[in-house]
């Protein structure tokens, strides 16, 4: 009998165990297939890689073309009618196959030598670069050659620059632009007339330059420049044209330049918020989404502007795991979304398909992009329940809710995305709405205001009613700790007197300064996390205060010692009180303007930001002055004298923070060894 209870007891133990599983992993914010050996990822409006939920999966793989393989295969297309054409470089060859592997046609077998880009119209026509017969070859549907272009013979073209066609692209009036190998003139254009007119460069990426270069232009002489290295643009790598004639290209080592767009000027309109120093290959997909694949395997999606959507991919170990790459060199996407990765080093063709998570983004993005913003509100809702932190739909909602007027809810949304610009236009309204519903009432309010304060000064001059309270508010002022204080007005208005009266009449002392610096550090503290939005750069719900204070109070001090260390050997007339107390006086006017300009940050938007800013300009201005006059004359400097010790502060603070830096690696060694030793006596003694 117990063991029939206990029996029964244990399955129940199980059973509730299992529905606690299965519940967790119901409510686990991101759903990780199982069957995906990499994480997704994208950027919030801080510009932080966040984990999101996966937006594609691995469906399957291609290694053979019906009964013919491909070895180091360099560029690949998918046409509308989901056709895949493959540049076969070692077999000398285009091969085409459906999204199944079933070969469909041969190009080039006896004709090409080293085809490393190709690109297929509408109409079928395929353009191959060829960059070992230095050529681009253009074949129709059927396989015939039906054109050749070589080195273009115009002077523009340079007589001595090599034709070494790597990747080609071509618009819809025949155009062809051509990425040659070693020309760092830009991307090569050739119209078809005449048996091909060399038009041009276009999209030339420009040079970088550093200090080290400026440097070097100064002191070197022309002789020796000219055995340096020439400072030469780097070549873009990889280009794809889309029906609007936008020229998408790739550029390694370029930073922010990895990925432009570019317009029929050559002038890029995108600036992506992420970017990888390997770019391979671009594509762009059916939403006017870009995908740009990199040569460690990650695949990284924007939107039509740059935005980061998802990133996600990686490079494969060793293991041959479908989803990670090991040189991928070329991607492409189908009318239903699908991805094709081309790896040169596995010698395949990955397929990735959307899901749901996904295609309600992509659903969204074109319903967004299209101004459809209140049937976008949909799969956007959708999305934040899967994933509320996904700042481009946060970004998207506000917008459709800026659209319907409903401002609040904008402003929500558009705060929860860190969208500034989108929280600037809702904010306007809302203000707008406000002013037109109480402008009046206001006008009203402050009128009476000052009419009441003028007839309690009529009151005062004719009754003397107030004679009392002004006494005790002189009497009050009279107090040591309060003349002090108030002491700080009479030193910002006449820093001279000032400083000689901290100096030689005592008008401060440690007590009210250490009280006045109390309250400037609460002052930045108010302005670091109340702020406007649209001018705090701090994130919101994260407060490091403690952190904070420490580093005012150290920096404080730490510039306070070091300008009278400087000052006493440099003849200075001023103790570290006087000092101290001077310096503490000298931020008078950030404590009492900074609360009046984090008020005007709260009420502005973009269009008056320049308010701020310049309040800010004259406030810091301000009190660089008071504090440059407090060095002066409480040293009895001259200003020459006074710009050399500052400096000399300057070094002497950084070389206190050199040694503080020291020290503290050499304490974090020595409690690691110590915790070491520590750790092995335990193991022996168990």
């Amino acid at each position: 009998m117990r063991y029939k209870m206990l029996r029964r007891s244990l399955k129940k133990s199980l059973l509730f165990f299992s529905l606690c599983l299965i519940a967790s992993l119901m409510v686990s914010p991101f759903k990780a297939l199982a069957d995906t050996p990499y994480k997704t990822f994208t950027q919030d409006g801080y510009g932080r890689i966040m984990e999101t939920q996966t937006a594609y999966i691995p469906l399957s793989s291609i290694t053979k073309v019906g009964d013919l393989s491909f070895k180091s295969a360099s560029d690949m297309k998918i046409t509308e009618e989901e056709e895949i054409y493959i540049a076969d470089t070692e077999g000398k060859r285009v091969l085409v196959s459906d999204i199944e592997g079933n070969l469909l046609r041969v190009y080039g077998e006896g004709i090409l030598k080293n085809p490393s880009g190709i690109f297929v119209t509408e109409d079928k026509i395929l353009y191959v670069a060829d960059k070992e017969a230095g050529k681009v070859v253009v074949f129709e549907k059927d396989g015939e050659v039906i054109k050749e272009y070589t080195k273009p013979e115009h002077p523009l073209y340079g007589e001595n620059m090599s034709f070494k066609p790597q990747k080609i692209a071509v618009d819809s009036k025949g155009i062809m632009y051509i990425i040659c190998e070693g020309n760092t003139n830009g991307i090569v254009q050739i119209s078809p007339t005449e048996g091909g007119t060399f038009l041009g460069y276009f999209g030339t990426n420009m040079t970088s330059v550093n200090l080290l270069d400026i440097f070097r232009r100064i002191v070197l002489t022309d002789e020796q420049l000219a055995k340096l290295p020439k400072n030469l643009p780097p070549t873009p790598n990889n280009l794809i044209i889309d029906r609007k004639g936008l020229v998408y290209t790739t550029t390694q080592g370029a930073r922010y330049g990895s990925l432009k767009k570019l317009n029929v000027a050559g002038k890029n309109l995108i600036e992506p918020d992420s970017y990888d120093e390997l770019p391979a290959a671009v594509a762009v997909g059916n939403y006017e989404n870009i995908y740009m694949l990199t040569e460690q395997g990650y695949v990284f999606e924007y939107n039509k502007n740059g935005s980061t959507l998802f990133v996600f991919g990686g490079k494969d170990s060793g293991r041959l795991r479908i989803g990670l790459f090991q040189k991928a060199v070329a991607i492409g996407v189908d009318r239903t979304n699908r991805l094709y990765v081309l790896d040169q080093e596995k010698n395949e063709i990955q397929i990735f398909k959307p899901t749901e998570f996904a295609d309600l983004v992509h659903e969204a993005l074109y319903l967004y992009q299209g101004g459809k913003y209140t049937k976008s509100k949909e799969p956007l809702n959708q999305i934040l329940n899967m994933n509320s932190l996904f700042d481009y739909a946060n970004m998207a909602m506000g917008q459709a809710y800026l659209q319907e007027e409903n401002y609040p809810m904008a402003l929500k949304y558009f705060r929860m995305a860190k969208d500034y610009q989108g929280y600037s236009d809702a904010f306007w309204e809302v203000r707008n709405i406000w002013l037109n519903q109480n402008l009046i009432m206001g006008a009203g309010f402050l009128v009476l205001t000052a009419l009441f304060i003028k007839f309690l000064k009529y009151l005062q001059k004719k009754k003397q009613v107030f004679v009392k309270v002004i006494a005790a508010k002189e009497k009050t002022l009279q107090k040591p700790l309060m003349d002090r204080l108030h002491y700080t007005w009479y030193f910002i208005k006449h820093p001279i007197d000032g400083c000689y009266g901290i100096k030689r009449e005592y008008k401060a002392s440690y007590v009210s300064s250490s009280i006045l610096f109390v309250l400037f550090m609460a002052i930045v503290l108010i302005n670091k996390y109340a702020t406007g939005f649209i001018l705090k750069r701090v994130m919101d719900g994260r407060y490091d205060i403690f952190t904070d204070l420490l580093y005012m109070i150290g920096i404080f001090l730490l510039m306070t010692v070091c300008t009278y260390l400087i000052s006493t050997i440099n003849d200075g007339e001023g103790t570290f009180k006087q000092l101290y107390t001077a310096f503490v006086y000298a931020l008078a006017p950030y404590m009492i303007l900074k609360p009046i300009v984090v008020i005007i940050s709260n009420i502005i938007t973009y269009n008056e930001v320049f308010l701020v800013r310049f309040s800010n300009f004259c406030l810091y201005t301000w009190v660089a002055i008071l504090l440059f006059m407090a060095v002066k004359e409480i040293n009895n400097y001259t200003v020459r004298e006074t710009i050399r010790v500052i400096l000399l502060t300057f070094f002497c603070a950084l070389i206190a923070v050199l040694l503080l830096f020291i020290l503290y690696v050499l304490v974090s060694q020595v409690a690691d060894f110590i915790q070491a030793i520590y750790g092995e006596v335990v193991y022996r003694l168990e």
